[in-house]
């Protein structure tokens, strides 16, 4: 089996070279690459360093809204046209400016790919919002993805700030084991993206980790990350750090949403070869401790939506695209987070989950403003 891969793989890449003239097919970074692309708005506008600057996070789904897509919801779509991709992203862009971060972590960008019409997002968003500096890190990037005709694609996360950034670096997170080879070949490289932002005297840290992983991914994810923040941390360093855990925080009261993010024909909580089968990326208990995988963030740093509130409805971020549809559900569970190792911290009643923007992308945006005086 593992040289039938070999060949599918072998003969795919031919393929692609042969039509496409790309080499290699697929980035793997393997190669040790850590430099982020580093971005600057078309027009600047000059922005005094604040005491208090709001920081902001948000999954924006490369811009397509609630679209279909085959890959996270029931859909059987893979093309957003370039217009309607220019007209999502004026109205992400609109949100963004009526939000007004200093700071924002954006997850699921894409540059140039055919599937969002070969947009830019991230000079985009730069060019149509009030934020000045960015840098990107890709997470998949490929000139030719065989599958449903998804072409050459270029996704990652993002970060974007109204002052200058420095030190952008692309950290890259384990691979998933439990894939054949020719899929994890064009499968996501996931990776931490962290920056310095010198006018606040800290660091922001963006991850997306894993969602679909049935192994030991998820935590290797985490802890990877826990790694990093201790890193900044022991040197001295402060940091805003955020992003798409796919991880619901302790104590969540649910973490089986199998039926409500299946799609019609699908059937789960049935025994197959002695395991329960549960739909990917829908059930968080696949691995002793997934419930509580997110326990050491909160014991060690500071989030922006507290421990009393984490779990409340009101600060539920994601629900699939089509949940809305089918049962009425714009938020059903709390996957999207920001944190500090500030000692003053967030300043109170500024945690806010911007529930409001549900139809802009299946995640909604999370906010805190920080407290920089006093030091």
């Amino acid at each position: 089996m593992k040289q039938k891969h070999i060949a599918i793989r072998n003969l795919m890449i031919y393929m692609c070279m042969f039509f496409f003239s790309c080499d290699p097919v697929v980035t793997d970074f393997e190669g040790g690459e850590t430099e982020a692309v580093m971005y600057e708005a078309a027009s600047k506008t000059n922005k005094e360093p604040t005491l208090t600057p709001k920081i902001a996070t948000w999954n924006i789904r490369f811009g397509s809204k609630r679209f279909a897509f085959f890959g996270d919801s029931c859909g059987d779509e893979v093309i957003v046209q370039k217009k309607d991709i220019l007209s999502n992203l004026s109205e992400i862009a609109e949100a963004i400016n009526i939000l007004d971060p200093d700071v924002i972590l954006l997850q699921e960008v894409d540059v140039s790919s055919k599937r969002s019409g070969y947009v830019d997002q991230v000079q985009y968003l730069l060019d149509n919002t009030i934020m000045n500096y960015g840098c990107f890190a890709s997470i998949w990037k490929a000139d030719f993805i065989p599958t449903y005709g998804l072409g050459k694609i270029n996704m990652g996360n993002a970060i974007l700030s109204k002052y200058a950034l420095t030190d952008a670096e692309r950290i890259k997170l384990s691979l998933r084991t439990d894939q054949s080879g020719i899929v994890k070949y064009f499968y996501l490289r996931r990776n931490i993206l962290k920056t310095k932002v010198p006018d606040l005297g800290l660091y922001a840290v963006n991850i997306h980790a894993t969602a679909f992983a049935t192994d030991s991914t998820k935590q290797n994810h985490i802890d990877r990350y826990l790694e990093v923040l201790a890193e900044i941390s022991d040197g001295g360093y402060s940091f805003v750090t955020g992003g798409d855990l796919n991880s619901l925080p302790p104590g969540a009261s649910e973490y089986d949403f199998c039926n409500y993010d299946g799609c019609e024909s699908e059937v789960f909580h049935v025994i197959v070869d002695g395991d329960s089968l549960h739909k990917e990326g829908s059930f968080f208990n696949n691995f002793d401790g997934e419930i509580v995988i997110l326990q050491p963030l909160y014991d060690r740093y500071i989030p922006a939506i507290g421990d009393d509130a984490m779990n409340r409805p009101e600060h539920f971020t994601h629900a699939p695209s089509t949940s809305e549809k089918r049962w009425g559900i714009k938020h059903d569970r709390k996957l999207d987070y920001l944190f500090t190792n500030r000692p003053n911290n967030w300043e109170a009643e500024y945690g806010i989950t911007h529930q409001d923007l549900w139809e802009l992308s299946d995640h909604m945006p999370v906010s805190g403003r920080l407290i920089l005086r006093g030091e």
